[in-house]
Order: structure tokens, then sequence, then C-alpha cells
């Protein structure tokens, strides 16, 4: 990460958030699949995922067939995934590396994925430049992200409130409208396209999702922590939260509705 990065200390704090999300990892699986599926992945094409986590789409593209890298902020998610990877049987190559600034040559993958990752970049217009640039002419591009107006959406919306983000970082739910999508993809692809499905998290009841989440999801364990020297307003956070789960709550599940977005690049 290049020193002169004027967000170099908020990704260092989001790399430190998210290296305990690995216990979320087996309710991303079927929306691995659904991604890799809708991205059309074929067995020989090259795969880039992108802020890939703990390998669940890597894994599930090199499975298809896919020639796959994988790219993180986070080591110890890039751990768990080469252990996922080591354990499908499938090779995988996985680098520490940053969105804004990846390490790939141009036009040198076929497909390039992200669940839920290249939408906690601070700029999204180098995020898509950068997705964009590694991509040949021709090649697809697809990523998951979360509708504002739903379950975790609103979620991220309530964590900005309380704990507003850096000025000039992007909030990550924008990503979840399909107008902004279409904006800042713009005159560089066509063909674009969008499907909604939803993501299952098991669980007892709201105030178990709630405790899971911040044990877990970056953003909220930063929250946390910021609120642990004002025990009134961390009570109130925790309502706020355990209330909106409630309302996607029923069968000890909690739906969590997704968006996909895929297009071709010019």
């Amino acid at each position: 990460m290049s020193t002169n990065d004027p967000f170099a200390q908020f990704k260092a704090a989001q790399r430190e958030g998210w290296a305990l999300f690995a216990p979320l990892e087996m309710a991303t699986t079927r929306p691995a699949a659904a991604l890799v599926k809708f991205a059309g992945v074929r067995s020989g094409e090259t795969v880039l995922d992108v802020a890939c986590g703990t390998g669940v789409v890597a894994v599930t593209a090199a499975r298809a067939g896919a020639v796959v890298s994988g790219l993180d902020l986070t080591p110890a998610l890039l751990a768990r995934a080469r252990e996922n990877a080591t354990l499908a049987g499938v090779e995988i190559e996985f680098t520490e590396g940053d969105v804004e600034a990846l390490p790939y040559p141009d036009a040198s993958v076929d497909v390039v994925l992200s669940q839920f990752g290249h939408m906690f970049a601070p700029r999204p217009e180098l995020a898509v430049a950068e997705m964009l640039r590694v991509l040949r002419p021709g090649g697809r591009i697809a990523f998951s992200t979360w509708p504002p107006e739903l379950y975790i959406g609103r979620v991220f919306a309530m964590i900005g409130r309380y704990l507003p983000p850096p000025e000039g970082v992007a909030p990550p739910h924008q990503w979840g409208d399909p107008n902004v999508v279409r904006a800042r993809l713009g005159d560089a692809v066509n063909e674009l396209r969008f499907r909604r499905e939803a993501l299952l998290q098991p669980t007892l009841s709201p105030q178990h999702v709630r405790a899971l989440m911040e044990t877990t999801a970056g953003p909220l364990i930063k929250l946390v922590s910021s609120l642990q020297s004002d025990p009134t307003k961390l009570a109130i956070y925790r309502r706020e939260l355990e209330t909106l789960a409630s309302e996607y709550f029923a069968d000890n599940a909690v739906t969590q509705d997704f968006l996909m977005s895929r297009a071709i690049k010019r």
C-alpha cells in the first residue's frame, strides 16, 4: 500500500477489523455459487476474485475449472482462503493487496468477481478503474452487494450514523443501488444486468445475530469498540440493531437480500 495513499490508515483499520470474519463464511458459500453462475464462469477462463476474504468465491470458481487468483487486504483471511483451497483440492494464487491498486497487468483476466468486498474501497472510482483495467475487452465483471433499503444496507447506514466514516470515504451500501452501479461502470461496459437473491443467516434470535456480527463484522467491531466508554449509547445502538434484525428474522434465520450486478467490458 502506497505511503502516499490518503486512506492508508483507514485501510489498515479495515485490514485488522475484518480479521475475525471467518465464522461468517458458511453463510456466504451459497451466494458465492450464485455469483459464479451469474457471471457465467467457464472452465479454462482466468478469474480474479477481488477482496476475496476466505476464498469462497475463488474456490467455487476454481472447482468450476477456472484458473483463479484472489486478492484481499487481510492476511488472516488469506490464510483461511489457502486452507479452504487446499481442502477443496484446487490451486489458487492468493495475494495480499488493495483493490485500489491491483498488482496485475492490464487486460490479464477474463472475469473479475467480488462478493461483498470491493464495496469497502473508500474511492469507488479507483476500485472500478482498477477492476476494469485488469479485465480484458469482452471480459465480464460481476459482483454482489447489499441494497441500501434492505437489512445489511440499513445496518451500514446505522453504523454511519453512530460512527461516520472519514471524509471522502463512500458508504459501502451505495453499491447496492442499481442506479449507482450503472453510473459508476458508465460507458466502459455494456450488457449490464442485475439480479436479486437472498442469503439466510441461521440464528436463534435477533440478539444472537447482533452478538455474532459484533465479533466478526469489521465495521461493527469498530463501532462497539468506539462506544465502550459510553454504556448508554452502546445500549441504544444494540437495541436499534436488534430491532432492525427482528424485521428480517423468521424461522431461526435472518434474511439478507443482496444484489448481483454483471456487465461486459467494451
